[in-house]
């Protein structure tokens, strides 16, 4: 028994000359409670011996009286000893014999359940609770009142011990039993249990227990010895259960090291998280201009550590289960939510992310930088590229030129040009930027364009294809500055169909840089010195003529557009427009580009040119049938949700229905769009008399990964302007109306709507009366950006 060797490591001691540890002689022979005088007359006793050794000892008293002491203790250890036989004896009658001699009881047998009885259950998953049996609920289940007063129905499964030796057990004393019990645990007390029981290699119930270092089982010892059993980690681990019994055996030493590191471990751990949300709740309090910066929470690595595996939380991006296990005890420890929301909203609250963070640009990892070796690679090329068609450009300096774009443009990829020829038919020239004039194909800054695929433009930033300087210095075209492009010169027929046509390397001094309103103000004005951007609006007016007569389908609608100057700030300015696609500049440019397409695809098919031909087949729709929708945003609302997808053949042009063409490429963005950049590889090849750099088959796999990668970014563009116009509505006040054309019903009452004012679809219930193509008022009752809600009220 524990009790006989350590006690007999104190006789040991007591022969020593400085004084014996009490500490542990005390404790190895303390009971809790008066409760069990024999262990309190053994503890007497051995304070008695002590007492006399210190006695002894004080006065010299040589051999002879330690030879006393030594008795005293002895006889102390034979008195336990004798107790514990008794013990034994008067249980041998419910034991049996093993092989081995050895007394084996059933300590599996559970105690029946009857009412008053103490007992401790799972509550849930975490809260263990103590508790009277009251009465029986059914066969099986019994109603208990615990220690919060509360009465219960329990399962038998949810017992964890049934206290020994307690019948009619008052509820109202449990209190003060736990608190008695909580007194009595000492750990030190388990550690040499453990000892004893690993060098006799031998398993212990809670009763054993109990008895080993208290020297009873009486209920509260019992109780105290399973607290110390159920809690423990270290030394011991279960054997065998049988419902609420459990008999426990010491582990080998290696394994409780092993345990003890792991403890550590995880003490070290919880003290980092428990500093950690100390942070986080202190920058939660700050105001938003002292919020720590995002830098900083990145510059210790445990801290680092820690702010990215919530910020992978946010975005459903955890690398592995420790990195979503760490995010979910730091929300715990916050008193929040195991979710990406509740991970987003604390990002925010400290100040790492914005309050407006698109959380998609993260998610689909979206590269918003360019790397130091590319910049650098592009300075080079800025520096030191040598224009190898320089000798072969066609010089078009002479021309008028306009470029007309949004107003906050960063890249300028094309610009117009038009004249009247001496028998009447219209000129027009499609200026296109040259960044094949930089960049080869395969080199480092084609493989990051490649692998981004096109420009993403968002309300709050522009993330460019090519380095921003490389792109606006080099590459894009410049007012009052000889450029480097390809144009394409296209001369008209009457009816709008292509005459003639010719593709060059040019250098071209673009005249005006005109956003879309100031264009359509001046084809208004029909200023006799600006005939040539009439001749341009007359060309157009011509094309659509002719496109349409071909079967071309329009679908020209409300487009909006939202820059957020200062995206960062919790409440940033909102600049929104909408432009109708009908618009005259908007027209014009359009039906320009769509000319230049035909061309390039007249041209490959012509020379054998593998290039990224677009198609799209429309041969079902009967544009009759939608004519008594009303023309514009609701008739090309219908055409456009049964339209087909387009189409790609890279070795010869194929019908595009929906444009009225024969074939379509497109050519007109190569600094935003691969694609684009990818026919410019192919025709600026053909025109140097240089082999072409990529097959048609090398075409398509290269066109599988970047229109992959484009759908993306469209989608990225989709759901941040759709975020922001949310916000704008949210801001605005409760009682402002809008108008609404119904565009289709999805159910009953319930109809599409376009906002008329911020160019959104919708849905609202709208009453009875109203049809497709009606303008209806609607107030905005709801709008939660974060959430993609908005809730509509039609006003009647």
């Amino acid at each position: 028994m524990m009790t006989i060797r350590a006690a007999n490591g104190c006789s040991s001691v007591l022969r020593s000359p400085p004084p014996p540890p009490l500490r542990a002689l005390r404790r190895l022979c303390f009971c809790p409670r008066a409760g069990t005088p024999r262990a309190s007359s053994l503890a007497a006793a051995a304070a008695a011996a002590l007492r006399c050794e210190r006695t002894s000892s004080g006065h010299g008293g040589g051999g002879a009286r330690r030879y006393c002491v030594h008795s005293l203790v002895e006889s102390v250890i034979e008195e336990i000893r004798e107790s514990r036989r008794r013990r034994h004896t008067c249980s041998a009658s419910k034991m049996a014999l093993t092989s081995s001699g050895e007394l084996l009881e059933d300590k599996l047998v559970n105690r029946a359940l009857q009412k008053g009885l103490l007992l401790e259950f799972k509550k849930d998953s975490e809260k263990v609770l103590l508790a009277v049996t009251q009465r029986p609920d059914g066969k099986k289940n019994w109603m208990v009142s615990d220690q919060n007063g509360v009465t219960s129905s329990i399962k038998p499964q949810q017992i964890t011990f049934i206290v020994p030796g307690v019948e009619n057990f008052d509820q109202k004393e449990i209190s003060d039993f736990l608190q008695r019990a909580e007194d009595n645990l000492d750990p030190t007390l388990l550690e040499f249990a453990w000892v004893e029981l690993l060098e006799k290699n031998k398993s212990v119930t809670a009763e054993e227990l109990a008895e080993m270092i208290f020297g009873s089982s009486e209920p509260l010892e019992s109780y105290c010895a399973h607290l110390f059993l159920s809690k423990d980690e270290i030394y011991f681990t279960v054997l065998e259960a049988k419902g609420s019994r459990r008999i426990y055996g010491p582990r080998p030493a290696a394994q409780v090291e092993e345990q003890m590191r792991r403890k550590l471990a995880r003490e070290a751990a919880e003290k980092e998280i428990e500093e950690f949300v100390q942070l986080l709740t202190s920058a939660k309090l700050m105001p938003f201009p002292a919020k720590p910066r995002k830098s900083s929470w990145l510059t210790e690595e445990k801290i680092r550590k820690k702010i990215e595996s919530l910020e992978c939380y946010a975005i459903d991006a955890c690398k592995n289960d420790e990195q979503r296990k760490l995010a979910g005890v730091i929300l715990k420890a916050m008193g929040l939510t195991k979710t990406a929301s509740s991970a987003m909203n604390l990002l925010v609250d400290i100040g790492y992310f914005p309050v407006h963070v698109n959380l998609d640009l993260l998610k689909l990892n979206i590269p918003t930088v360019h790397s130091e070796e590319l910049i650098s690679a592009a300075e080079i090329l800025l520096s030191q590229s040598v224009d190898i068609d320089e000798t072969e450009r066609k010089d078009l300096t002479d021309l008028k030129v306009y470029a007309i774009d949004v107003d906050e443009a960063d890249e300028l990829d094309d610009a117009l040009s038009a004249t009247r020829l001496l028998d009447g038919r219209i000129k027009v020239w499609i200026h296109v930027a040259d960044p094949a004039r930089f960049v080869r194909p395969g080199s480092i800054v084609d493989r990051e364009a490649m692998k981004r695929g096109t420009s993403i433009f968002l309300p709050t930033a522009t993330y460019p294809m090519f380095p921003e300087k490389l792109a606006m210095e080099g590459m894009s075209l410049k007012q009052g500055e000889v450029c480097n492009a390809v144009s394409v010169s296209v001369v008209l027929h009457s009816d709008g169909s292509i005459a003639e046509f010719a593709v060059d390397n040019s250098i071209i001094k673009p005249t005006y840089m005109l956003t879309y309103e100031s264009a359509s103000e001046l084809i208004h004005l029909n200023l006799e010195e600006e005939i040539e951007l009439k001749i341009l609006s007359e060309a157009a007016a011509l094309r659509l003529r002719w496109r349409r007569q071909q079967g071309a389908i329009d679908t020209a609608t409300l487009e909006t557009r939202i820059k957020v100057p200062d995206p960062d700030e919790p409440e940033p300015e909102i600049k929104l427009y909408v432009e109708d696609q009908a618009d005259p500049a908007m027209r014009l440019v359009s039906e320009m580009m769509i000319l230049c397409g035909e061309v390039i695809a007249s041209y490959g098919s012509q020379n054998n040119i593998p290039l990224p031909y677009r198609g799209q087949p429309q041969s079902n729709i009967d544009v009759s049938a939608f004519s008594h929708l009303p023309e514009g945003p609701v008739r090309s609302s219908a055409l456009v949700r049964i339209m087909r997808a387009a189409e790609f053949d890279f070795g010869k042009p194929i019908r595009h229905g929906i444009l009225g063409i024969p074939g379509y490429v497109q050519f007109t963005s190569p600094i935003r769009r691969y694609m684009d950049l990818l026919a410019h590889y192919q025709l600026k090849a053909f025109l140097q008399g240089e082999s072409l750099p990529f097959s048609a088959g090398q075409l398509e796999g290269i066109a599988s990964t970047v229109n992959m990668n484009a759908r993306l970014a469209k989608k990225i563009c989709n759901t941040s302007l759709r975020y922001w116009i949310l916000e704008f509505l949210r801001r605005q006040p409760k009682e402002k109306k809008y108008h609404a054309l119904i565009l289709r019903f999805i159910k009953d009452r319930i109809a599409a709507l376009l906002l008329v004012e911020v160019g959104l679809q919708a849905s609202a219930w709208v009453s009875l009366g109203k049809d497709i193509g009606d303008e209806i008022v609607v107030r905005v009752e709801e709008s939660h950006p974060r959430d993609d809600f908005l809730s509509l009220k039609e006003v009647i």
